[in-house]
């Protein structure tokens, strides 16, 4: 029987997998996995031939593989994946919440600051110890208590009797920057109201609360049908002669924003008035820093944004675009979903190339949105079964893993 000699080009690809596969099999570098060891937060271990990273502590006998959110797997050993990083891109400049206390986003009850610590240590200490946002919006304030510089427990300023300057530099002694939110969907027809009344002396006395707690103010007005817009830029003027803008380095209480809708498609008027006029108008005395896209039936997708990016072009009249980097982008939070307790499998990880890659498209040159905005911290909602972020649903292994894949609050 003749043998058929192999010719020089076989017998390369022969040796050159040959090679291939015995350089491939490398054993895990990794300590390996023991069922009998409970594994701290951030530990790295090998089993069945891949590395896992601890994303909280364990319990003793949950192996890798089993338990999504426990384990996050790096890669197989014979090829080594690191986590992925951050995009390229514009570095997220906002990861913030709004909170909403522990009274349904009123703030009317007397806080325990013990308690309050226990439920919202982890926006001060995430993961590695470092603040897990950089922002904090105390939501809400009531318009009309506003204007008339009252409420029934807190008489001086309007402001409800739990936004106390002990909560306010309960944050800011941490590095985080502290705003206070006034109105939301519940206090639209007081903003009417307010405006209506005299929305200078709104302004001033926005302008007045800022400077007494050392917080900027954001504007959420969600009137969808003829809202005041008038007496908004009155509003805005008004605050802008005590604050004025400042966008290289403002101090907090200059920090002026406004919330708009998720997309472009609800809060028109608002919309465009705000895309002209605040954001990429050229009155000193009208501008705001930065938007916010919040969250509606679900939290805000790349869809919705893209039409603020895009502007609304076939609208009657048109809504122009936004410069991606002025607005940021809304996610629910709540204890029990993977955006409180689990990174890698949440939105803000899934998002995370196109916030920090989003290409400009009319308006602005830098690609990126702001950053991320969530809702809620705390308890905003009096359902059945809710499930707010205080202990034990803290979410030091959703936003604060997130923090740290984001940069954010680093030195």
């Amino acid at each position: 029987m003749k043998i058929r000699p192999i010719q020089l080009p076989t017998l390369i690809t022969l040796l050159f997998t040959f090679f291939a596969s015995t350089t491939a099999t490398a054993e895990c570098t990794a300590e390996t996995w023991l069922a009998t060891i409970s594994y701290s937060r951030g530990s790295i271990v090998s089993h069945n031939n891949h590395e896992w990273r601890a994303k909280r502590d364990t319990r003793v006998g949950v192996a890798p593989g089993t338990h999504k959110p426990t384990w996050a797997d790096k890669g197989a050993c014979e090829d080594p994946v690191d986590p992925p990083g951050p995009s390229e891109g514009n570095p997220i400049q906002i990861f913030g919440v709004w909170h909403a206390g522990d009274h349904y986003a009123d703030w009317s009850q007397p806080i325990d600051m013990a308690q309050f610590d226990k439920d919202n240590g982890w926006l001060l200490r995430g993961a590695g110890g470092n603040p897990s946002v950089n922002v904090v919006v105390l939501s809400f304030l009531q318009p009309m208590d506003v204007l008339l510089n009252t409420t029934d427990l807190n008489p001086e300023y309007g402001v409800p009797v739990g936004m106390t300057t002990g909560i306010v530099e309960y944050f800011t002694d941490a590095g985080i920057r502290v705003m206070m939110s006034i109105g939301g969907q519940t206090y639209v027809d007081f903003w009417d109201d307010a405006l209506a009344a005299d929305a200078t002396k709104l302004g001033l006395n926005a302008a007045r609360i800022a400077s007494a707690f050392g917080v900027g103010i954001e504007i959420d007005y969600e009137q969808n049908s003829n809202p005041d817009l008038p007496g908004l830029d009155m509003f805005i003027e008004a605050y802008r002669s005590i604050h004025p803008y400042d966008p290289s380095d403002p101090i907090p209480e200059a920090v002026l924003t406004v919330d708009l809708a998720a997309g472009g498609r609800y809060l028109q008027d608002l919309n465009r008035h705000a895309t002209e006029n605040w954001l990429h108008g050229t009155k000193e005395f009208l501008k705001l820093d930065y938007a916010n896209a919040m969250v509606h039936r679900a939290s805000g997708t790349p869809a919705h944004w893209q039409e603020h990016v895009d502007g609304m072009p076939t609208y009657d009249p048109p809504i122009p675009p936004k410069a991606p980097g002025k607005f940021t982008g809304g996610l629910y939070l709540k204890g029990n979903i993977a955006n409180c307790n689990d990174f890698d499998s949440s939105e803000q990880f899934e998002h995370a190339d196109y916030v920090q890659g989003v290409a400009p498209n009319g308006a602005g040159e830098t690609a990126g949105m702001l950053g991320y905005m969530f809702w809620a911290a705390g308890v905003p909602s009096a359902r059945k079964n809710y499930t707010g972020t205080g202990f034990p649903n803290t979410c030091e292994n959703g936003m604060g893993d997130a923090a740290i894949f984001f940069g954010i609050n680093e030195p």
